[in-house]
């Protein structure tokens, strides 16, 4: 999953009107950005398998430290946490971000083949929806509209900036999402770290801007 991931950053934004979006949005993709540091340096594995589900040329070998549920829980709350100590939040703020954090993982876990570990080693589970092109499509569309929707309706733009940087991160997250499903096999592993790492410091940069230009509707 990708903007089914964002979609839930960007509705968490009801729940913590005060947190940056970039904040949000590096919960969500927590995983998926420790993923591609862990693969850079050989701690994880992926193959490039075209046909290994219909919706991804990529085989997840193995990815006990970012993607398994006990190793994401334990992320979330370091993370929640060191959040909370920052920007001086209760236990709901660390409750909340830690939640958003295992979201990747259940979300994962739905449209994964059987390739997502609750604890390093062990056994693997995942419900396949990638192996249905046209209803991943519409469930992560449904998902993104919707929370698009939801945000839209707890921020307003304090000017320009806040309405054409918004525009333009929703804008990108479609584009890299259709790259996603029409781009094919990448030309290498190497390929697809650099690309994640790449990816998500643009949209984490731009969704912090966007955001910092909007406020509270409520």
């Amino acid at each position: 999953m990708f903007i089914g991931h964002f979609a839930v950053g960007f509705a968490a934004k009801r729940l913590l009107p005060r947190t940056s979006l970039a904040t949000l949005f590096a919960a969500v993709q927590l995983a998926d950005t420790l993923w591609p540091i862990f693969v850079a340096v050989g701690i994880e594995r992926v193959r490039i398998a075209p046909g290994d589900t219909p919706f991804t040329p990529l085989e997840f070998i193995s990815y006990p430290y970012s993607h398994s549920l006990v190793a994401l829980a334990a992320w979330g709350v370091l993370f929640g946490v060191l959040y909370a100590m920052r920007m001086h939040r209760g236990l709901r703020a660390v409750v909340i971000i830690t939640a958003l954090v295992l979201s990747h993982w259940l979300l994962d876990f739905i449209t994964h083949r059987p390739d997502m570990p609750i604890v390093p080693g062990g056994a693997k589970y995942g419900l396949g929806l990638w192996y249905s092109i046209p209803t991943t499509i519409v469930v992560e569309s449904a998902m993104f509209i919707v929370s698009v929707w939801i945000y839209t309706r707890a921020t307003r733009a304090r000017d320009a900036i806040g309405r054409w940087a918004f525009a333009v991160l929703v804008a990108l997250l479609v584009i890299f999402y259709v790259g996603n499903i029409l781009g094919g096999a990448p030309p290498s592993v190497e390929a697809i770290w650099i690309a994640g790492l790449a990816g998500a410091t643009l949209l984490l940069g731009l969704s912090g801007w966007a955001d910092s230009h909007r406020e509270s509707a409520q």
